[in-house]
């Protein structure tokens, strides 16, 4: 037996919803629509995170991709959430025929809840807390810390790194260090050319002109 055109991509449509299942798992929900029986569309969940079940109905996008065959064909990456409040991510993907009707969805759900405890954590990791530096006896660790943040504060503002800086670029941030007292520490200038990726003697041409703040 021949299938129909329409159940050809509904075919395909459950293929790539497998295959995306075990790609996304556990945290991307992804589901196929079919489109042509709205009171019964589910009819494949690969990590069922919404707790929805094969024979569910179409969802509100689902109903107006029926409606409208000008709807769009892709939404993606907008705001929604599970049944239970969780927050999630969400892409559909409307499927069409050779006479330009919707035939299935492919949507994708993404739990952001986990993820955003799990960034909140790293968030918590790595920060530092700010101290006075103590020119006259700052421990070496301290020492560089500070120096390096405030060449990585000044590249990211340029959007760029501290060793993908400009030669112009390095010059002003020398000169910023210089005018926050970070040259005068033991060895700056020796951290400074590590960071930079360059040599000690190279620094020094990017040295404030005497007669400017050290």
């Amino acid at each position: 037996m021949l299938l129909t055109e329409d159940q050809l991509l509904l075919r395909e449509g459950q293929k790539i919803v497998e295959a995306l299942g075990k790609t996304l798992a556990p945290l991307v929900e992804v589901v196929l629509h079919d489109l042509t029986r709205p009171d019964h569309a589910i009819t494949a969940i690969a990590n069922n995170l919404s707790g929805r079940a094969i024979g569910e109905p179409a969802s509100n996008i689902g109903l107006a991709r029926i409606l409208d065959p000008a709807f769009p064909e892709v939404l993606q990456n907008y705001p929604s959430q599970f049944a239970d409040g969780r927050p999630a991510k969400s892409t559909s993907i409307g499927l069409k025929n050779s006479q330009g009707h919707f035939v299935a969805a492919i949507c994708l759900n993404m739990d952001t809840s986990q993820l955003a405890a799990v960034s909140n954590s790293l968030t918590q990791l790595i920060q530092t807390e700010h101290s006075p530096l103590d020119h006259a006896g700052t421990p070496a660790r301290t020492r560089i810390d500070a120096i390096q943040s405030a060449l990585e504060h000044f590249a990211a503002s340029r959007n760029t790194t501290p060793r993908g800086m400009t030669v112009a670029q390095r010059r002003e941030a020398i000169s910023a260090l210089a005018a926050n007292g970070l040259l005068l520490q033991r060895n700056a200038v020796a951290d400074i050319a590590q960071m930079l990726g360059v040599a000690r003697s190279t620094v020094y041409t990017y040295l404030p002109p005497e007669g400017d703040p050290p």
